[in-house]
């Protein structure tokens, strides 16, 4: 069965007539329909999903590591000015779990279900006087989108999300009025691609992978071989050769009996053909499975803890950690922001802040600073804020040097790097 949650409510405005309560129909090859009839989908042999998906170490690293940064990252909302400027003012996206979820829990969700289900859906939550008070996350599995028709069959341009809750009932929520979805890469523009359907394969494997590596170490003998009587002469029957394997069997297989003694009451005469974990390809595939993962989640091997390629210090791994919010982290940023920013509607806008995350070493932001202050472009108040210092006298003006000041009343005396660089710390 899908997934059912409570939602915690609001109190909301009448909502819209309910739609006909439609038979959908799904196709046979969703991997939702092979999972829901127990169906092996990998090639592997392993069910994929968004649990068994975690278990692996490298790609519960890379999704938490995509979900928790942009969960840091400060959500705000802002208004263009007719003077062309950008004014802050509060939204429901200061708390977009309406106080049921933390802004960073709630932002956390969104992108695991993102990431994970190629989907977000948010159903709105409204105050007493019907405007947004907040939007709260459905999980993917719970909602199927279709798109709207009239009762001629025609297309509205509009989606319909048809979602099964803890009652047991199905609801529908109507495309911007009572649900907002935010997709991720899609090729139908009705419902996003996850990285658990196209990666499936990738996924099965590494897990396959892990299964083999805990039978090897939890049921399999540490050694392996072929048991043969010492002297040819001797024979043993059918049932003697059971006992004989089982009793070897008991005294040898698994990892709780690792290093012990065997006593065998018999001569007889053994011959290996170990195969290391090595051997096996156990390391390399591991490995593998990080950069295969990497490649997935567009995040740096280093940061999945893969640093046997490359160091894990210097200007090469801190350009390649600036590389990640650009070319990764912007991408599922960006899909939030637009989508959310409808929900305010024009002149009214939103955006993460990715200051906290491109912020230089101290050393870097005081010369930095010191640089923006000595151009007029800040003031040492200004400066001493992003510093987190408290103001000082006459930190107010901005301190223009000799070759950006301009015609006039002439400005105060520009100080020296050291006397900035003071100010600054």
């Amino acid at each position: 069965m899908w997934p059912r949650q409570r939602i915690p409510r609001v109190e909301q405005p009448p909502a819209a007539p309910a739609e006909p309560q439609d038979t959908e129909l799904v196709s046979i090859g969703d991997p939702s329909v092979a999972f829901l009839f127990g169906a092996q989908p990998t090639r592997a042999g392993v069910q994929v999903n968004e649990r068994s998906s975690l278990g692996i170490s490298a790609f519960w690293r890379g999704v938490m590591l995509i979900a928790g940064t942009i969960a840091g990252l400060p959500l705000k909302s802002y208004r263009d000015t007719v003077e062309g400027q950008r004014q802050p003012l509060k939204s429901w996206v200061d708390s977009p779990g309406a106080r049921r979820l933390t802004p960073f829990e709630w932002k956390e969700t969104a992108l695991l279900h993102c990431i994970l289900h190629g989907n977000i859906y948010l159903e709105h939550l409204r105050n007493g006087a019907g405007g947004m008070a907040g939007t709260w996350p459905h999980h993917p599995l719970a909602v199927s989108p279709e798109w709207e028709r009239t009762p001629a069959g025609r297309f509205t341009g509009r989606k319909l999300y048809r979602t099964t809750l803890e009652d047991g009932k199905q609801h529908t929520f109507v495309e911007g009025d009572t649900m907002t979805q935010i997709m991720g890469p899609s090729l139908d523009g009705l419902r996003g691609m996850s990285v658990l359907e196209v990666a499936r394969q990738s996924l099965g494997t590494a897990i396959a992978g892990d299964l083999a590596q805990q039978e090897l170490f939890g049921s399999g003998a540490l050694f392996s071989g072929l048991v043969t009587p010492s002297d040819e002469a001797d024979d043993v029957d059918p049932d003697d050769a059971k006992k004989i394997k089982k009793d070897l069997d008991e005294k040898v297989g698994g990892w709780r009996q690792a290093g012990g003694l065997v006593f065998v009451n018999r001569k007889l005469k053994f011959t290996p053909w170990t195969m290391s974990a090595v051997d096996a390809q156990f390391l390399q595939s591991r490995q593998f499975e990080v950069e295969e993962i990497a490649r997935w989640l567009g995040v740096p091997p280093h940061l999945l803890m893969q640093t046997e390629k490359q160091t894990s210090w210097g200007t090469g791994v801190e350009s390649q950690n600036r590389g990640l919010s650009r070319f990764s982290l912007a991408g599922w940023t960006g899909r939030l922001e637009q989508r959310l920013t409808w929900t305010l509607g024009e002149p009214r806008f939103c955006e993460f802040d990715y200051a906290g995350l491109e912020r230089p070493t101290p050393e870097q932001e005081i010369q930095l600073l010191i640089a923006q202050v000595r151009a007029g472009l800040l003031t040492p108040n200004e400066a001493r804020k992003i510093r987190n210092l408290p103001p000082v006298d006459g930190g107010d003006e901005l301190r223009l040097g000799p070759a950006a000041a301009p015609a006039g009343p002439p400005a105060l005396p520009a100080p020296d790097d050291r006397q900035l660089e003071d100010m600054l710390r």
